[in-house]
């Protein structure tokens, strides 16, 4: 894989924000796959539709490019309008996420990272500013990955190395139950994948309550912390995520 940028496109434009999108749409665009289907090359929308940028000619799986300088996306990923990207992913059209991360003195292509739809919810869209000049009401966003857990980070490319398509896929075939999930269900899922990926292999439901103040912050309309966790640890049990072992003791599983 050529992880090289064409800075040939580059001399169309005068805006550097132009130049880094035509080069970092062209790259994706012969390089990438789709995580579902495994369908090369992804394909491109016309310009100027609200979020996504690609989609899958196979699954229409859809899928929206940011792109950073840096080592690799970081916790936060700017974004555009706070309101359309709201709107945006709670639609049934919402898309993927693919973040791209380059490097600026010769445009060499160091991290990309997909977060999957279903890991996406409206608490990751961050209002960023407001007030830009002459639309006083004009609020912009980030996205905070940061908050998601490691799952939810799917590594395609890693400080300049391609990872394995098999373990993709698998990685993305995963979490797919979470699409079955209502928005509110989805947030404290992905809060109790977050919390077990600071835990080891074997963990007990125990260590699992000390997150329970944590959690308290996170949800504090919900009174019953600890009847939660058990619940989505229980949910992620039967989905085959984790295996109880019997007095309040689980194992993660590894990916199948």
């Amino acid at each position: 894989m050529n992880l090289y940028l064409d800075q040939s496109l580059m001399r169309q434009y005068k805006s550097a924000s132009q130049q880094v999108r035509v080069m970092t749409e062209s790259w994706l665009g012969q390089n990438a796959y789709c995580p579902n289907c495994g369908r090369q090359p992804i394909t491109q929308f016309e310009n100027n539709r609200p979020v996504a940028d690609f989609y899958c000619q196979d699954c229409a799986e859809q899928f929206e490019l940011k792109s950073k300088s840096g080592q690799s996306a970081g916790r936060s990923v700017a974004d555009g309008a706070y309101q359309t990207m709201i709107e945006r992913i709670q639609s049934e059209q919402n898309p993927n996420f693919f973040c791209l991360s380059y490097r600026k003195v010769d445009y060499v292509v160091r991290q990309l990272v997909l977060i999957p739809k279903h890991f996406v919810t409206p608490a990751m869209i961050v209002p960023r500013k407001q007030g830009i000049p002459n639309r006083p009401n004009y609020i912009m966003c980030s996205m905070n990955i940061g908050s998601l857990p490691e799952s939810g980070k799917i590594l395609l490319i890693n400080q300049g190395q391609a990872m394995p398509p098999e373990t993709v896929f698998k990685q993305w075939r995963q979490y797919l139950f979470l699409r079955q999930q209502k928005t509110e269900k989805k947030g404290w899922l992905l809060a109790i994948m977050k919390c077990a990926d600071r835990l080891p292999e074997k963990f007990s439901l125990k260590q699992m309550y000390e997150f329970e103040t944590e959690l308290a912050a996170q949800f504090p309309e919900n009174k019953h912390i600890k009847d939660k966790i058990r619940q989505q640890l229980q949910i992620f049990r039967d989905q085959g995520k984790i295996e109880f072992l019997g007095n309040g003791h689980y194992r993660k599983l590894p990916i199948e």
